[in-house]
């Protein structure tokens, strides 16, 4: 059992307060997730050919300025390091490709989170309210956020078994639900070059869905495939740099609330994470339909 929460903020005046609502709304998802949470944030874009990077290390004195100084001399680029609890933000005057190959090839052992030019993902062990405040959700500003909270039922609690889970440049995926033909999906994506950091189920519907995105698809075209590809039952929100997304499969077991505002948009597996939001009580609530894709665009809101 876990917890999923979104907001997407069409009211340009609501994005300074966009980590406050997500922080509430992930702390009402404690008892469907106690064990870790995590959360990905569009906010602080980079600009031109720059990128930034969420990696973490399990030695929380890890030399990251050395990393940062070392990348940055072979890229021949700038790189800002910005450290939160056991995770740094690096800020690279080069495409994420690039600094992905170089930490790849040097430092196999340092995680990457998230990357793009506007997502963060921070993910952790302990309660929604410590990772929360471990990483100062509440004081971050931005257009549209997603978080999971996680009671581990199938492995342990680790670190990168929480989600969101990350497969392409400001792309990734929260999950409630258990997919049931993952394993022969694992094999179809790495022979299509894709390559597997956990065990988890829901990295591989994040990489299948990178894969359509890939090729492509729309967010909802690829979201629309998946319910062809993915057996199981499960409840998805997708982040993009431009959007947002839910979909539940075809038998809609799993609980989730969507409710919507002229201010917002705001997706949750339980309504209690809706209800304190600003004009909550005037919103348009509604469970998502079984194998129905819901997309909200960005620029579309503006």
């Amino acid at each position: 059992m876990c917890g999923i929460v979104g907001l997407f903020l069409k009211n340009p005046a609501l994005r300074p307060s966009l980590g406050r609502h997500l922080s509430h709304m992930l702390i009402e998802m404690t008892e469907r997730g106690p064990d870790s949470a995590g959360i990905a944030v569009y906010h602080k874009p980079v600009k031109g050919k720059a990128s930034k990077l969420t990696l973490f290390h399990a030695d929380p004195h890890f030399h990251w300025r050395e990393v940062g100084g070392a990348l940055g001399e072979a890229l021949k680029a700038e790189v800002d390091v910005e450290t939160k609890a056991n995770h740094v933000v690096m800020t690279v005057s080069a495409p994420d490709e690039h600094v992905r190959g170089w930490l790849k090839s040097h430092h196999p052992e340092i995680r990457i989170m998230g990357y793009g030019q506007l997502m963060e993902v921070y993910k952790d062990m302990g309660l929604p309210k410590q990772v929360a405040e471990r990483y100062g959700l509440g004081r971050m500003e931005g257009t549209h956020a997603i978080g999971h909270t996680r009671m581990a039922t199938e492995s342990a609690v680790t670190t990168e078994h929480s989600h969101p889970f990350t497969a392409a440049s400001d792309m990734c995926l929260v999950h409630n639900g258990s997919l049931s033909n993952h394993n022969n999906l694992r094999r179809w994506l790495v022979h299509r070059g894709h390559q597997f950091e956990t065990d988890n189920d829901s990295e591989v519907a994040a990489r299948y869905f990178a894969h359509r995105l890939g090729e492509g698809a729309s967010l909802a075209e690829a979201l629309e495939a998946g319910l062809k590809d993915l057996d199981g039952f499960y409840t998805f929100t997708m982040g993009t740099r431009n959007g947002f997304a839910v979909l539940r499969d075809a038998f809609a077991c799993k609980p989730a609330v969507l409710a919507e505002t002229d201010d917002w948009v705001a997706m949750a597996s339980e309504y209690r994470s809706i209800a304190n939001l600003p004009g909550a009580d005037k919103a348009v609530v509604w469970a998502p339909a079984p194998a129905v894709v819901y997309t909200w665009d960005v620029q579309a809101a503006a």
